[in-house]
């Protein structure tokens, strides 16, 4: 099933997006993320999706006028990357100058050395078939080596012109403003931070990091926004997540999450008939931040482009605030 004409003018038509930073660079408030793209060990590829249904996620998205799509060099061991550099050149090159490619440097524990971050970069730009991401992030914080380290890979990798953005993953406040300093005194900004943030994860807002975003003009992208599918409705007390998501704990959350789920329906009934995810990612769009949830089939992509074109009501976001704190207090 193709997204229809009509629905993608409707989408577009909202003008769904919002600058990436300080950077100049215009993003869409729903991205892609494809850490599914190649994964056999979390997400099931080869057994769950193939080739043909992450590439149909892929022009899916695109046709809903979405922009961002997210990977790193450790989604797939690199498979994921690939299959995004290749899906990009089945793009006439006009529409592909649009497209907004995030991946991530990871500071594994045998990475010392600073050149290994330039190393790092350039084998994400060679699985890509990119000469320039557009940004560039440190996926995590906790290395051999100081914060200050990669942020001045970042730094050095924009003044090479390797990457026209920066940005950070999984830091926490005081984490983000070091690396945002270091940027600053060289004369760049910190463009992003990318952390979890969902209506069962909403730590970015208790801690303050979500407002430090807004004071210093980070983008805050929330990564797993559907809290990897339970936000979806699709999961009862009777149909438990499979798989990593199957432990106790999951299955006591999602009998927990149903009086929230029900909550949810009702809204989507009210906005046209929006399915409970597509609530929950309007909800995160609404907190101010871009969701980049997974797609690995035409289907799921299809779904997450309904977030878009359409807002919560401060009052709903308000109440599933509340339906929130009483789930995870």
């Amino acid at each position: 099933m193709n997204i229809d004409e009509k629905s993608a003018e409707k989408i577009q038509r909202w003008n769904d997006v919002v600058p990436l930073g300080r950077t100049g660079i215009n993003i869409s408030v729903l991205g892609l993320g494809t850490w599914q793209w190649g994964d056999r060990f979390f997400w099931g590829y080869g057994s769950t999706q193939d080739n043909s249904d992450i590439q149909a996620a892929f022009q899916t998205s695109l046709a809903a006028g979405i922009n961002f799509f997210d990977t790193a060099e450790v989604y797939g061991l690199g498979k994921s990357e690939k299959f995004l550099g290749r899906f990009m050149k089945t793009i006439p090159l006009p529409e592909r100058k649009g497209l907004v490619i995030g991946s991530k440097f990871s500071p594994l524990p045998h990475r010392l050395r600073k050149g290994q971050f330039g190393g790092a970069l350039n084998g994400s730009l060679r699985r890509l078939g990119m000469n320039q991401i557009e940004l560039y992030q440190v996926h995590w914080p906790y290395s051999a080596r100081s914060i200050e380290t990669w942020a001045e890979g970042l730094a050095d990798a924009m003044k090479a012109g390797l990457i026209r953005a920066a940005g950070v993953s999984n830091y926490n406040a005081k984490q983000m403003k070091r690396a945002w300093l270091v940027l600053k005194e060289r004369g760049y900004f910190l463009a992003s931070n990318q952390v979890a943030f969902n209506l069962l994860n909403r730590g970015v807002e208790k801690t303050g990091l979500l407002a430090l975003c807004q004071e210093l003009g980070v983008t805050l992208i929330a990564y797993s926004p559907l809290a990897q599918g339970l936000l979806t409705g699709k999961y009862t007390p009777e149909n438990h997540p499979k798989g990593f998501r199957s432990g106790s704990h999951h299955k006591a959350l999602v009998e927990k999450i149903q009086p929230m789920i029900r909550m949810m329906r009702e809204m989507g009934e009210e906005h046209g008939r929006k399915t409970p995810a597509q609530v929950a990612l309007n909800w995160t769009i609404c907190k101010g931040a871009v969701a980049i949830p997974g797609a690995k089939n035409q289907r799921q992509a299809l779904e997450n482009a309904g977030a878009l074109g359409w807002r919560l009501t401060p009052e709903e976001v308000a109440a599933l605030d509340r339906a929130s704190d009483e789930v995870v207090s």
